[in-house]
């Protein structure tokens, strides 16, 4: 009986034990489970920051300039920020102003005489009679690549019959408003717009080659100047834009004193519109498309669905870029991603072969008829495999199908949209070296004296020559010079 009870004993032990047991390897097989599921995510990230850090001109949208040397660049942390002061940009209230002192006469290149017609007390004839008190207005310009100053001397006449004193009228129509000329007004139009000199750089060039000392507030004022005169131009081309058969159009960052804004560009042959947006929404880019005329070149942004697919390109360099960067990941992706990129390559090198002549256009259809039929099929694969980070941008090509072979039939389009990245190339360097812009006038100067620089060189046209023309069409009151044609 005492054995039985001893036996009893044991066995519960044992299976107590054993219990014990059970729960120690049941929570060691949930600390292992949460071990692994905590290393296949750390795995993941380690993967994506991996591939984030590898990333370059070469395999993702970075522009070249981002690239260091032999790998992506590594940005350093972030200064620290400043704080921002409350005072508004310019001029304090109270500051005294600056005003340009006239010029002593021995420094004057043309005096223009104005004489009183009549004695405003007796309406009597005056004679023209110098006056050594006369009113002077004076006009800085740049004649034969040197400084010209004209003079403009208002005199006043004692009439010999009554013997009032009457000095000549300030006339607009003969004496300009302006202290700067039309020649030289374009000339730090075209430094300060188009090559991109800040204004303190702008004003000792001018004081170095010519002499000229003009202030920064005086700089602003011309750039001011210039946007008035340089409308009916940006529209004209806004308009060239609108009913090309193809055009390319890209984006890129701006800043607007700090704020990140956008940056849009629409491309032809014959001419180049830039537009700077608070955003790059589809509603808020929309009106600058105009009517959806002819071929749109494009990268794969959904902000394009109001363009149909049956008249878009999609850029194949972007296309390339990503398939780079799918080969470059382990498994799958980088499987699908060298296959992907295969055909890619043979797109390039047909197109290539069209370009120099050794095809014609019906051989490049015939020839990329089975990658076409193997580059999606491999498409197809891709999107079912669920890939992470490759299956839903594989779907998405697909998706653009009917906008990935528009080149192959349709005369005059490229299956890249190198040319608006190209056009956007100057912008980008711009704000790298100025940040931007400090107002919306700056933003409308950078817009219309771009667009006008961009598409006179297409057109053939000195931009210097066509910007004097412009600003003293608006200065007379005259139509406007034509940017488009002739």
């Amino acid at each position: 009986m005492a054995g039985d009870v001893r036996a009893d004993a044991e066995a519960q032990s044992i299976e107590a034990r054993l219990t014990r047991l059970e729960a120690a390897l049941a929570e060691r097989d949930r600390a292992l489970a949460e071990r692994d599921a905590r290393i296949e995510e750390l795995t993941k990230q380690v993967a994506e920051l991996t591939e984030k850090l590898n990333q370059n001109s070469k395999n993702s949208h970075l522009p070249p300039s981002s690239d260091g040397p032999g790998a992506g660049s590594r940005r350093g942390a972030p200064s620290p920020k400043k704080s921002k002061s409350k005072r508004k940009r310019g001029g304090q209230k109270g500051r005294r102003g600056a005003h340009r002192e006239l010029a002593a006469p021995e420094d004057v290149d043309t005096f223009i005489d104005l004489f009183p017609p009549a004695c405003s007390g007796c309406a009597a004839a005056l004679p023209e009679a110098l006056d050594p008190d006369a009113a002077r207005y004076q006009q800085l310009d740049l004649d034969d690549h040197g400084p010209h100053l004209t003079e403009w001397r208002c005199h006043g006449v004692d009439c010999p019959a009554c013997g009032m004193r009457t000095r000549a009228a300030y006339d607009r129509s003969q004496i300009p408003s302006s202290a700067f000329g039309p020649r030289l007004v374009a000339t730090v139009v075209l430094l300060t717009g188009v090559y991109h000199l800040s204004r303190r750089k702008t004003q000792r060039l001018l004081h170095e080659l010519f002499g000229i000392s003009i202030s920064l507030g005086a700089l602003s004022a011309m750039e001011r100047r210039s946007i008035a005169a340089l409308e009916p131009a940006y529209e004209e081309a806004k308009q060239a834009v609108e009913q090309a058969l193809v055009k390319h159009t890209d984006a890129t960052s701006w800043l607007l004193s700090g704020v990140l804004t956008s940056l849009w560009t629409i491309a032809s042959a014959s001419a180049t519109v830039y537009a700077i947006f608070a955003n790059g929404c589809r509603e808020t880019i929309r009106p600058f498309f105009g009517a959806c005329r002819g071929i749109l070149v494009s990268d794969r942004a959904t902000v394009f669905s109001f363009w149909v697919m049956a008249m878009r390109q999609i850029c194949w360099a972007h296309l390339l870029r990503k398939f780079v960067s799918f080969s470059e990941r382990d498994g799958p992706a980088g499987r699908f991603g060298r296959e992907l990129l295969e055909y890619a390559g043979l797109v390039f090198e047909y197109w290539q072969g069209f370009r120099d002549g050794q095809l014609t256009r019906e051989e490049l259809a015939g020839w990329l008829a089975p990658v076409r039929r193997h580059f999606e099929r491999t498409l197809e694969a891709a999107a079912k495999a669920d890939v992470a980070r490759l299956s839903g941008a594989c779907a998405d090509i697909l998706a653009h199908q009917e906008a990935l072979w528009t080149f192959v039939s349709e005369e005059g389009v490229e299956p890249t949209n190198n040319h608006a990245e190209r056009e956007l190339r100057e912008f980008v360097l711009w704000r790298k070296r100025s940040f931007g812009a400090q107002s919306e006038r700056g933003e409308r100067f950078a817009e219309r004296v771009m667009t006008v620089a961009r598409t006179a060189r297409k057109q053939g046209k000195a931009v210097l020559e066509f910007l004097v023309r412009s600003i003293e069409a608006r200065q007379e009151g005259t139509a406007a010079p034509q940017l488009i044609g002739a």
